[in-house]
């Protein structure tokens, strides 16, 4: 959940916002994020793509910026906004169990 919350913290410095440096209020994950089981087996995808939400978030997590990865997946930077949004969504709906004193 940190690393989730880290990412957020991150993608919020390196994206687009509104004037009131709030997420902008047109945009929504679910224009952008499709699940159907004829394409990568059910998991969540970039509509219009096989690049799957994981990816994105790996591609976050390892350092590289939402116009790199926009960039190297042929991607719309809002695509990568949406990824982080949808994963922001899934971690504020469900508890994942974290080991404590873990370092």
């Amino acid at each position: 959940m940190w690393l989730l919350h880290a990412l957020l913290a991150r993608l919020s410095l390196l994206c687009e916002h509104d004037n009131t440096g709030a997420w902008s209020k047109h945009m929504t994950w679910r224009d952008h994020i499709v699940v159907d089981p004829a394409i990568c087996h059910g998991k969540p995808c970039i509509k219009g793509t096989r690049v799957l939400v994981s990816v994105v978030l790996d591609n976050i997590a390892a350092g590289e910026t939402p116009g790199q990865i926009a960039t190297t997946y042929r991607l719309a930077k809002e695509d990568v906004q949406a990824a982080l949004q949808y994963a922001a969504e899934l971690a504020r709906e469900r508890i994942v169990p974290l080991e404590t004193g873990a370092a």
